[in-house]
């Protein structure tokens, strides 16, 4: 199965993005409830996908994607960003450090589940 690790401070939104997620055929998912959580719980698992928030209180999602960017272990993840943060500029910004996607909330489940299944696929992903 495929490991999903979704990072939101909002349990309501975690918990949505998870469910979701979890609709996909052959996709388990792990919860982090800050960047904190997900810097604890990227070396315990090998995993497919990273979908972050940008704006959380501890460690932001900016940072937490430098962070996995400069992991060997994680250079070619996949990694998508949710955030309320719709400008251009915000976008450019997250694109730029390494993320694959950016979804601005609010998102339709489906928009959501497209979106993992094509960064999952290893479709559309900058690097090629």
């Amino acid at each position: 199965a495929y490991q999903v690790l979704v990072v939101e401070d909002s349990a309501a939104m975690r918990s949505f993005i998870a469910s979701t997620v979890e609709e996909l055929e052959d996709v388990q998912v792990t919860e982090a409830a800050s960047g904190f959580d997900a810097l604890k719980a990227l070396p315990r698992t090998r995993f497919d996908l990273v979908i972050t928030d940008i704006n959380m209180p501890d460690i932001n999602g900016l940072e937490l994607i430098r962070f996995i960017r400069e992991n060997e272990m994680y250079l070619r993840t996949p990694l998508i960003i949710v955030s309320t943060e719709s400008s251009q500029r915000d976008r450019e910004r997250g694109l730029a450090l390494g993320a694959n996607a950016y979804l601005v909330k609010p998102f339709s489940p489906s928009e959501l589940k497209e979106c993992v299944r094509r960064q999952l696929k290893g479709e559309d992903s900058q690097n090629d």
